[in-house]
């Protein structure tokens, strides 16, 4: 069993002994990951550039784990490999963002 799987079932597993997919819709699980992301932001908020590096790890693994269950979450109710969902984006970014153009440089496809 792949430890992708693992996880999803120990996610699936840890919700529903509590009884809250009843809680899960898309919406719900939508607005959780942006709160959540909205508290790994926080870590950061009022950081000067050379503290931004040196926060409490600890922090910011809660958070992403939080951010990444109810990702999973979301992507295991509408049926989504979240490996599968990422190389596509990843092969789209590429077409979208050649070496040759955007190595080295912050710029939105549209301006490169």
């Amino acid at each position: 069993m792949d430890k992708y799987k693992i996880v999803i079932d120990e996610l699936i597993k840890f919700r529903n002994e509590r009884d809250w997919e009843q809680f899960h819709d898309s919406k719900n699980l939508a607005l959780a990951i942006s709160i959540e992301a909205a508290e790994l932001n926080e870590i950061f908020l009022w950081k000067k550039d050379h503290e931004v590096e040196h926060v409490k790890v600890d922090k910011i693994k809660e958070e992403l784990a939080d951010i990444l269950s109810f990702s999973f979450l979301l992507a295991e109710k509408h049926g989504l490999n979240i490996y599968d969902i990422v190389l596509e984006k990843i092969k789209r970014n590429s077409e979208k963002y050649p070496v040759e153009k955007a190595k080295g440089t912050a710029k939105k496809y549209d301006e490169l």
